[in-house]
């Protein structure tokens, strides 16, 4: 086997520029998909609990950014139609300004980073950084800025990962797996997220999710019932979540399975959340260790395959999705959820970890003023560490170069994006009229012709 030096590894870098060059990664052909937007999005809900689907369709409606954070599948297929570097590293998949955020990590310290990884997958790095760089446009069109403030918070996303992967690739290996974005507490977005975090802790969550079972202060605590969003599962559907600890435990290190065996599973819930996940099974466990004030919840969540999985043949992610969310958020992050694993449940593939550990994100009112540029600055760091960790930061950086037309060309690409996701936002909400309107048609049609008058 050859080692390539580095400097090689950084001219095979420079040498994809002939493959696609830095100025051209502007370049959006949506009228070459293999199919409509609302298609793709229908394609992908499939497997999923019929009832929520409806709700996601809703969420999506709501606004733009809505749109943009549950249809990845659209995203995909459109990247999939561009010329790419072929320079590969595992890469988020779901890379937008909401996708980090703040949580505890195994030493009890708050951290921030990327915390979302349903999508994760090797894949060209620059495909996170063009759904950041829209991500950063739709933000900063619904936190009330301009365009071309939004368009120069790309330009300063990209600069700050391209400078920090140079600095990433003349570092000594070992030292560059666990560098630390240092500044990130002086961002007043993050400041704010990690005050969130602070205050969620497991009894903040204990009261927010559960009650007591019956009047007495001494009765047991349980899940909470609110329709649409979280309710008790019980009988058959509670015994096989229970069974999924069994093979989850066991993958997990031994002393993370002694930590787990301190605690007795109380309670069993079904949870919607998020917008891209909506209909999806995600199931909620909590459980006590020592008292009811010693409380931990961990969150099963169904995981399909990636969006990105069909445009990449060779990617060969695991045949478990649990197992492929889990170790993708693992080669990214460098500190990660000490429950974090994967399960299997009546023929799919789940992940598992804490639920609301210290968490906290980011609201798009936070980014007004100031706070998109700042907040962009660090989320092209973010994203330059995890692409380092998971790739090769020589082979990138001999890439990227200066990249100041790199950062020009994702800056109008982010731009072209948001006003394809507001016409397919647009296109959604015209289906979802036409659908319920032809419901509606039908359900009249229906009540005509059981009336008394039609019957004779």
């Amino acid at each position: 086997m050859h080692w390539m030096t580095p400097e090689e590894r950084r001219k095979l870098g420079q040498s994809r520029r002939k493959q696609v060059g830095r100025q051209d990664h502007c370049t959006l052909k949506c009228k070459t998909r293999p199919a409509s937007a609302w298609e793709l999005l229908q394609h992908a809900a499939k497997g999923r609990v019929p009832r929520l689907i409806k709700l996601k369709w809703q969420l999506m409606a709501e606004s733009p950014f809505g749109y943009f954070r549950g249809a990845v599948p659209v995203m995909a297929a459109d990247l999939a139609t561009l010329p790419n570097t072929g320079i590969l590293t595992q890469i988020c998949g779901d890379a937008h300004v909401r996708n980090l955020g703040a949580f505890a990590a195994p030493d009890g310290r708050l951290v921030f980073d990327i915390n979302d990884f349903d999508e994760t997958i090797r894949g060209p790095f620059e495909w996170d950084l063009k759904r950041m760089a829209a991500s950063l446009i739709l933000a900063g069109r619904e936190s009330g800025h301009k365009n071309g403030f939004a368009r120069a918070a790309v330009i300063q996303c990209i600069t700050h990962y391209a400078a920090l992967m140079r600095i990433l690739a003349q570092m000594p290996a070992l030292d560059m797996s666990r560098f630390q974005v240092h500044r990130i507490g002086t961002v007043q977005p993050i400041h704010a997220a990690l005050l969130k975090a602070e205050r969620a802790t497991p009894l903040h969550t204990l009261e927010v999710l559960t009650e007591r079972a019956g009047d007495d202060e001494n009765s047991p605590r349980r899940f909470r019932d609110e329709p649409l969003h979280l309710w008790r599962v019980t009988g058959r559907e509670k015994s096989e979540v229970l069974a999924s600890l069994g093979p989850y435990s066991s993958m997990l290190e031994p002393q993370r399975q002694h930590l787990l065996s301190l605690y007795r599973p109380i309670d069993v819930a079904f949870k919607v959340v998020g917008t891209g996940s909506v209909g999806l099974r995600d199931y909620c466990i909590y459980f006590e260790g020592n008292g009811p004030g010693d409380p931990l919840f961990l969150q099963i969540k169904e995981e399909s395959a990636s969006g990105y999985s069909t445009y990449l043949p060779d990617a060969h992610p695991p045949h478990q999705n649990g197992q492929r969310a889990a170790e993708g958020q693992r080669s990214m992050q460098i500190q990660s959820d000490p429950f974090l694993g994967w399960t299997h449940m009546g023929g799919r593939d789940f992940l598992v970890r804490q639920l609301n550990d210290h968490k906290g994100g980011i609201e798009l009112t936070d980014l007004a003023g100031d706070g998109l540029t700042a907040f962009a600055q660090v989320c092209g760091e973010l994203l330059a560490r995890s692409h380092a960790r998971a790739g090769d930061p020589l082979v990138i950086s001999g890439y990227l170069g200066g990249g100041a037309s790199f950062a020009e060309a994702l800056a109008d690409f982010g731009a072209a994006y948001a006003d394809q996701t507001e016409q397919d936002w647009q296109d959604l909400r015209r289906s979802l009229r036409h659908t319920a309107g032809r419901s509606k048609s039908t359900s009249n049609k229906a009540a005509r012709n059981k009336s008394p008058s039609r019957a004779n």
